[in-house]
């Protein structure tokens, strides 16, 4: 996801966004869905790699490509709307997990490969993209702004006359007459991309200018947050369910107990007693669950508010609830705590959708929007690492570390330019 965020995000940004969100999305899916029959682990780790490009590049065009229909007085709302679909995916992958892993009916040979139910899943998992895919090259028209960006302006009527006649049905015949403001940038400069050389000597142009004068401290603080949210966000959802089962052995999260999983052995078959197995399961699903209320509140207040406002709020209340994730003793109180932050740091993730899209213009939005992808990425990849490292040893450490990089990211909040309501660029 990281090497795809902004690859994908970069040639977006010259090839079109509908173009490129079905390509990565079909990565995504074609890769995804074979990784379920990989014989070799190697083989698994090489598809499901690929697969996570494809998934790199669908999260920063698609929100590039839907800021740029969207009405000024209801962005914020529609991109909030939008971002809730992150938790209908994490609340059907969980329950789909919960559905399908356990099972026992899902095992069976097929060409001398033991086909078990994490097989199963794999292999479902892949669909809505595979699904999403189809339906966005038979059915959406391409961004009329980037239309006018690069000076395609017959296509650009093309697309306002669809819009138009969907958003009047019934109501207006006559297309009304206007005019077209197209920039500067024209199809044959954005088209001198077709080798692979020249799109690897001429990638690191946005991020020059996303550095700019102009450009350079609204960039530097998003790059911290994102690296500050990203840190916190993936390493404690990543780690729930271990917290979880310290709590449970020791009666606090950061109690000395080491234990080996005991959810799969080496072979992936479920063992211990059958009711302990889908407890990880039911968890994952009901922290999934609770991004709802954060999700309903933004889209409710973002327009009135504003992301930088939510933001800052959500990063800050985050941190409070990482500190007492520290404190609890009992399981309950460490599932109702991973709850909260769940529901509040979702607000902080929706807030960054709307202003990101916002802050940068549309020559470098999608690539804008890939490059902060992929520092979310990394981030990921080092709170896993600390949490790995010290989750069993001194599990105060990466706890708090996880508090303090919020409050940091909601204090650096603040020093962000006010987006509501204004006009893309």
């Amino acid at each position: 996801m990281m090497v795809g965020g902004y690859l994908w995000g970069y040639l977006a940004d010259r090839r079109g966004r509908r173009r490129i969100l079905v390509v990565s999305l079909m990565v995504n899916g074609l890769f995804g869905g074979l990784s379920s029959v990989a014989p070799w682990f190697w083989l698994f780790l090489l598809l499901r790699f690929i697969s996570g490009v494809g998934v790199g590049g669908s999260i920063p065009v698609i929100f590039s490509y839907f800021s740029e229909f969207m009405p000024r007085l209801r962005r914020g709302a529609m991109i909030s709307a939008l971002a809730t679909f992150w938790m209908a995916g994490n609340i059907l992958a969980a329950g789909l997990a919960w559905m399908v892993i356990p099972a026992s009916w899902a095992h069976f040979s097929v060409f001398q490969l033991h086909f078990q139910s994490w097989r199963l899943f794999v292999l479902l998992c892949p669909v809505p993209s595979i699904t999403s895919a189809l339906l966005f090259r038979l059915l959406m028209p391409e961004s009329p702004k980037f239309l006018m960006e690069v000076g395609r302006e017959k296509e650009a009527v093309h697309v306002f006359r669809l819009m138009f006649g969907l958003n009047t049905r019934r109501k207006e015949k006559t297309f009304p007459e206007f005019s077209l403001c197209p920039a500067s940038r024209h199809r044959e400069d954005l088209e001198d991309t077709s080798s692979l050389s020249s799109i690897l000597t001429k990638v690191s142009v946005p991020v020059k200018q996303m550095f700019s004068s102009s450009l350079r401290s609204r960039s530097v603080l998003l790059l911290i947050i994102s690296y500050c949210i990203s840190f916190g966000y993936y390493g404690l959802w990543m780690w729930f369910p271990e917290l979880l089962k310290k709590v449970e052995v020791g009666g606090s999260p950061c109690a000395n107990v080491s234990f080996q999983p005991s959810v799969l052995n080496q072979s992936c078959e479920p063992v211990g007693p059958a009711e302990s197995v889908p407890a990880v399961y039911m968890e994952g699903f009901v922290i999934a669950a609770s991004n709802l209320p954060g999700n309903v509140f933004t889209i409710l207040v973002m327009d009135s508010t504003g992301g930088k406002t939510l933001l800052s709020c959500s990063l800050l209340v985050s941190s409070l609830s990482v500190f007492f994730i520290y404190l609890v003793q009992t399981k309950a109180q460490s599932l109702t705590l991973s709850c909260i932050f769940s529901g509040v740091s979702v607000v902080a993730w929706n807030a960054l959708d709307v202003m990101g899209p916002e802050l940068y213009p549309t020559k470098l939005r999608s690539s804008a929007l890939g490059f902060f992808t992929g520092v979310g990425r990394v981030a990921a990849i080092t709170g896993n690492m600390v949490f790995g490292r010290l989750v069993d040893t001194d599990c105060a450490v990466p706890v708090l570390l996880v508090s303090a990089l919020l409050l940091t990211g909601g204090l650096v909040a603040l020093l962000l330019p006010q987006t509501r309501q204004t006009e893309l660029t």
